[in-house]
């Protein structure tokens, strides 16, 4: 999957078909789209484009959603996005393999607390498996391979003790995960939220904190666009980094309004929405836990030999 992505994005590049720039303008103001996927940590986009903070920059915003943020990666190159949300991991990728993009705003970040974070593995609640250290040798459905998911869960089951060399990853959409997991076709399962506390509602077991485990204060993602964006319409850049900012310190102190928002885009009820536990949103990127994963990346084989460099991807 991520080298069928890598050559698609290869072919974008030599067909020069790369952003031309910015969105559509109309009366002054830009139509952009942006990449994303529809689970809690984009909830800042839909609020501060609900909060108007990209409408008093002259941005109009249409969200797009995909599996995850491998798949978003092409889009922003070829221009059918100005901008995307991606997990950190895919930046890395998609940095050794000199795709020309680059992270300008933070996305999402682990609370850092173990038993109150918006990711974890699950197993079924008659599991044998009872630790990460017995995730060793198991089936574990993830949303996209070699990635921050088969990453951090290898480090949960080192950190536990376990071997992760035989663990076997499942690629698959996160709504299809919980029937998955049910019907027994993956042992286990890395969720982040909403699908979290579907899969807990439905008497699944938490054995391991990933993100925890892989950093403190851990930066998930953040949203990038791509480097030709960047030379030819700075002033757009600029607003829409201005407006993210402003949508993620908003959603770090409203809570209850993030809650409300994610029943514009997911389909999770109104009564889960209550309970799951929401990601931190700081406006910087934690340089410090990037760094991590990009050892951890390299040292799973998840470059494919090369070493990231963040002076290039990070703002």
């Amino acid at each position: 999957m991520r080298r069928l992505i890598t050559a698609t994005v290869v072919l974008f590049l030599a067909a020069g078909c790369g952003s031309s720039g910015g969105g559509d303008s109309e009366g002054g103001v830009d139509k952009v789209k942006v990449g994303v996927i529809p689970i809690v940590d984009v909830a800042p986009i839909y609020l501060g484009q609900e909060k108007g903070f990209f409408a008093s920059r002259k941005i109009e915003l249409t969200m797009e959603s995909g599996q995850g943020g491998a798949a978003i990666v092409p889009g922003v190159v070829s221009g059918q996005f100005q901008f995307g949300f991606s997990n950190i991991t895919s930046l890395l990728v998609a940095q050794t393999k000199n795709v020309p993009i680059k992270a300008i705003a933070n996305g999402v970040a682990s609370t850092g607390k173990p038993g109150a974070d918006f990711g974890a593995v699950v197993v079924g609640k008659d599991s044998a498996i009872t630790k990460a250290a017995d995730l060793a040798g198991k089936k574990v459905a993830v949303n996209t391979l070699k990635n921050i998911a088969d990453t951090t869960v290898r480090e949960s089951v080192r950190k536990g003790g376990g071997d992760p060399a035989g663990i076997s990853f499942v690629e698959m959409p996160f709504p299809n995960m919980p029937a998955a997991l049910a019907g027994g076709q993956v042992d286990a399962v890395w969720v982040v939220e909403p699908t979290l506390t579907a899969v807990t509602a439905a008497g699944g077991r938490v054995v391991a904190w990933p993100f925890v485990d892989a950093a403190p204060e851990l930066t998930v993602a953040a949203y990038f666009t791509s480097s030709k964006l960047i030379g030819d319409d700075p002033d757009l850049v600029k607003r829409f980094t201005e407006a993210m900012n402003e949508s993620l310190a908003y959603a770090g102190t409203h809570p209850d309004e993030v809650r409300a928002v994610l029943g514009k885009y997911t389909k999770i009820d109104p009564k889960a929405r209550e309970t799951l536990t929401l990601p931190k949103w700081p406006a910087e990127i934690n340089r410090a836990s990037v760094e991590t994963l990009a050892k951890l990346g390299a040292a799973d084989g998840v470059f494919d030999g090369a070493t990231p460099d963040l002076a290039k991807i990070l703002p």
